[in-house]
């Protein structure tokens, strides 16, 4: 509430991301990837895929990605200065974003990297067993580096050594808990819902006005939730690192993570 700038940041990742991953379909379109794609989904077999198809599909997932952290990187820039007393702008979170470039650079490629690797390993299995593993494999690395981009900005630390610090703070802070007790994805599906239903009913009237208003609302809906999500990141690594940042109670903190 003191800050609703935040909400900008995860609107800005939102646009740029439409913008380029448009431009890579576009790319996909011109090379012919689009429709050896098609061919694969439809026959389930990825035989006639080339060099370039995985080239291009790979380097779409890291700019993507890469996006996506950089503006994390500002929001949660800003959130910790708000938590230490501060007073943030969008102009200071992409600075402090854009001081961190070659860390998260590399952050992004391990990222995408371990992300292709898991849905490859997803898509090879077809026992519920093992889908279940690699399941565990991917929560394990969710949890591992949860607070990789705060140690980043916090530290001026570079991606491994971040890697190694969330790993550490998490296993210190919350010990063996492991299970989220407060949802984001749930609070993600209570926003779309709420922001959809003024534009389903203009819809009724007029599909055009419906489509822009709920285009406008759901951006706004889930830009706020993005922004409390990335809020909520920066306080839980401060409470992490021993600090008591602003607004937040310990108990809130020290709750935020119970176990199975």
């Amino acid at each position: 509430m003191k800050d609703r700038e935040l909400i900008l940041f995860p609107i800005m990742s939102a646009v740029i991301v439409v913008l380029l991953a448009g431009a890579f379909m576009g790319l996909a379109a011109s090379t012919g990837t689009l429709d050896r794609v098609q061919t694969a989904s439809e026959t389930g077999s990825a035989e006639g895929a080339t060099v370039t198809d995985a080239v291009l599909g790979f380097a779409m997932l890291f700019a993507v990605t890469f996006i996506v952290l950089f503006f994390n990187t500002a929001l949660i820039a800003s959130a910790m200065l708000r938590l230490r007393g501060g007073d943030p702008t969008v102009g200071y979170g992409l600075r402090a974003a854009s001081s961190h470039v070659a860390a998260l650079l590399v952050w992004a490629l391990i990222s995408a990297t371990v992300g292709m690797i898991l849905q490859a390993l997803r898509n090879r299995t077809d026992n519920f067993i093992g889908r279940i593993a690699i399941g565990m494999v991917g929560g394990v690395w969710a949890y591992m580096t949860f607070f990789v981009v705060p140690v980043i900005v916090a530290q001026d630390a570079g991606p491994i050594e971040a890697i190694k610090r969330s790993s550490s703070l998490f296993r210190e802070t919350w010990g063996r808990q492991v299970a989220s007790s407060f949802g984001f994805g749930l609070v993600y599906i209570g926003a779309a819902l709420i922001a959809i239903l003024p534009a389903a009913l203009l819809f009724a009237i007029s599909p055009v006005l419906g489509v822009m208003l709920g285009a406008l609302t759901l951006a706004v809906a889930l830009g706020a939730v993005a922004a409390l999500e990335g809020i909520f990141k920066a306080a839980l690594y401060d409470f992490a690192t021993g600090a008591s940042p602003e607004g937040f109670d310990t108990t809130t903190l020290r709750s935020a993570y119970r176990a199975l």
